[in-house]
């Protein structure tokens, strides 16, 4: 969903041509997050908003709101199969992988299942490759898998239990701590040998040895008094990013009424490098990942974004909010006492979808809306100045709704990216 294991968001090379051709298709559903296999075929993990397969149908026979993997054709964007899967929590529907082997590593109830897709009999089709049962408590809830550097398979639990399967082994170990207890609703962060992992009040860092999970750091954060608006749940928003000289900092922005702080730690023991406003004039609260580059930090804001009602938890404070956006950039500089955290600029961007770095053309690359002219764009923006450099017309409200989904970049430059009724690609 991240782009990478160390969730930078940012991918090497150039972004689309925005004069390009748009393609699209009803995936019947909404895309949150894209993939492309090897063979260069597009994998999906949609949210079907009526299912036929699964056997737990109501009297009519359907289903709703099921969570599906799809297989796009990577030049019409049309599908090509489905994959209904079990209804589960949100995130054990949004936050998977595609492995080494192309095949998409996803949550289904408590099992960790993969999904592998062949071209059999003169069509494709999409098949549950292996399965691996948890063995979690009644009422578990997967909340997301991600692979460390050994490309073991780990996941967390909602009520904060991060675990790990290694080969026929599967270890976990319970995070929560504070009074109350804890929950996760962010994705995870590859390491090395471990994991780093955001709960509703803690960063923390595990590491794997032995056939056993530790706890190598913890370092707590300010949630504020409540979810704000245009967030998911109380607490940070942002799934860890890593980043710097061989990954040698992590960082989130947490959710302290007023403005929100940036949060950099030293990957290794948990300190701060440096703890800052992450916004100055944009809205105070983001449910977005960071994007890195070298030592440089991109944070966009979604506060008052409106998401679907099933999606949040609890009620927000204020109730409402704007959305009136923000992108801010902030580098970590050398001192001469070691280093700072330094805000280079901050504009007012509409970001509605998770935003993509490119390296290699340096432009950050997202959907925004204009509600007065019911327009949906494809934007550019500098991610060295904050300018717009590229804006082109994709779709239409209400029908192509942003939602703050996961797009893709993939390396010959086609942009690939849900909305709430189609999956679009532009080339």
């Amino acid at each position: 969903m991240h782009r990478d294991i160390e969730s930078s968001d940012a991918v090497p090379w150039a972004g689309p041509n925005a004069a390009g051709e748009l393609k699209w298709s009803a995936p019947l559903g909404t895309c949150s997050t894209t993939f492309q296999a090897s063979d260069g075929m597009v994998l999906g993990l949609c949210t079907k908003y009526v299912g036929t397969e699964q056997k737990h149908k109501n009297p009519l026979g359907l289903d709703t709101v099921v969570p599906s993997v799809v297989l796009f054709d990577p030049d019409t964007a049309q599908p090509l199969a489905t994959l209904e899967l079990k209804k589960t929590s949100l995130l054990g529907g949004v936050y998977g992988y595609l492995d080494e082997h192309d095949k998409v590593v996803i949550a289904e109830g408590a099992d960790v299942l993969n999904v592998g897709h062949r071209f059999e009999n003169g069509k494709w089709r999409l098949s549950v490759d292996k399965r691996v049962s948890l063995g979690l408590p009644a009422g578990a809830s997967l909340g997301g898998l991600a692979p460390d550097g050994a490309g073991r398979a780990w996941f967390v639990t909602k009520n904060a239990t991060i675990g790990v399967i290694d080969g026929g082994r599967i270890s976990t170990l319970p995070l929560s701590k504070a009074p109350g207890g804890e929950t996760i609703a962010n994705g995870l962060t590859g390491r090395p040998n471990g994991m780093s992992v955001l709960t509703s009040h803690s960063l923390n860092e595990v590491e794997y040895s032995g056939g056993k999970i530790t706890l190598k750091w913890r370092r707590d954060y300010d949630r504020g008094s409540a979810r704000k608006p245009g967030q998911l749940s109380w607490g940070s928003g942002t799934t860890p990013t890593v980043f710097g000289p061989n990954g040698k900092w992590e960082a989130i922005v947490d959710n302290a009424d007023g403005s929100p702080n940036l949060i950099v730690v030293d990957a290794q023991t948990g300190k701060d490098v440096c703890v800052m406003p992450a916004f100055t004039t944009g809205g105070p609260g983001t449910e977005n990942s960071l994007m890195a580059s070298g030592n440089s930090l991109w944070i966009p804001s979604s506060y008052g974004f409106t998401y679907p009602p099933l999606a949040v938890e609890g009620k927000a404070s204020p109730a409402l909010a704007p959305f009136t956006g923000g992108l801010a950039r902030i580098d970590v500089v050398p001192t001469e006492n070691g280093v700072a955290c330094e805000r280079r600029w901050e504009k007012p961007r509409k970001i509605e979808t998770l935003p993509i770095l490119t390296e290699q053309d340096r432009t950050i690359w997202s959907l925004s809306t204009d509600p007065s002219r019911l327009r949906v764009d494809l934007v550019g923006v500098s991610a060295d100045t904050g300018d717009e450099v590229a804006r082109r017309q994709v779709g239409t409200l209400p029908v192509d709704m942003p939602l703050q989904l996961t797009g893709m970049i993939t390396p010959d430059g086609a942009y690939w990216q849900g909305t709430a009724t189609r999956m679009l690609r532009l080339k």
